[in-house]
C-alpha cells in the first residue's frame, strides 16, 4: 500500500512532534530542577492536585510514553518524600489513591512562577490565535489515531 498525501502530511507532523516533546521536556528540567523535582515527578504530583487518583489513571492521565509501572515507581519515590501519600480508594481495594500532601502542594506551587514565565514568554512568541489552532489540531490528530487504533483506554476507568 502506498502513503496518501494525507499520510504524507502526518508523517511529516511526527519528528517535530517528537521534537516538541523534547523541547517541552527539556523546559520542564529547567523549571523543576531547581525545586528538587524531576518532569516526571512533576507531571505525576501535578495530575493529583485537583482529585487523588490511582495510578493507573494517572498513567492514562499524564501519557507521553509513562508507563502505569513508571508512575507507580514515581509515586512511591514522591510518597517516600513526604509529598504525597496512598490514602485508600473506595471504588477499589487494591488500588489506592495517590494524595499530594501539603508539602508536595507546596513544591508544586514553588515553581509556579518559573513555568508562568516561560509559557508567557513563549506563548507571546507564538500568539494565542496560533496556540488555540495548533490545540485543536493536536486534539483531532489524537483522536483519529486512538480511534483507528480502537483505544478507549483513555476514556478514563473506575481503576
Amino acid at each position: 500500500m502506498t502513503r496518501t498525501a494525507d499520510g504524507d502530511a502526518l508523517t511529516a507532523l511526527v519528528l517535530p512532534a517528537f521534537e516538541l516533546n523534547g523541547e517541552f521536556l527539556a523546559a520542564a528540567h529547567d523549571i523543576a530542577t531547581p525545586h528538587g523535582l524531576t518532569p516526571a515527578w512533576w507531571q505525576v504530583l501535578g495530575a493529583t492536585l485537583d482529585e487523588a487518583l490511582p495510578v493507573a489513571e494517572i498513567a492514562r492521565r499524564v501519557g507521553l510514553g509513562l508507563a502505569r509501572q513508571s508512575v507507580q515507581r514515581v509515586a512511591d519515590i514522591l510518597v517516600d518524600k513526604g509529598w504525597a501519600v496512598y490514602r485508600d480508594n473506595p471504588r477499589h481495594s487494591r488500588a489506592k489513591l495517590l494524595e499530594p500532601t501539603q508539602a508536595g502542594r507546596e513544591v508544586v506551587h514553588s515553581l509556579r512562577d518559573e513555568q508562568h514565565a516561560w509559557s508567557n514568554a513563549v506563548g507571546a512568541e507564538v500568539g494565542v490565535e496560533d496556540l488555540q489552532h495548533a490545540l485543536a489540531i493536536i486534539a483531532k490528530v489524537i483522536q483519529a489515531s486512538r480511534t483507528y487504533r480502537g483505544d478507549r483506554s483513555w476514556a478514563g476507568s473506575e481503576g
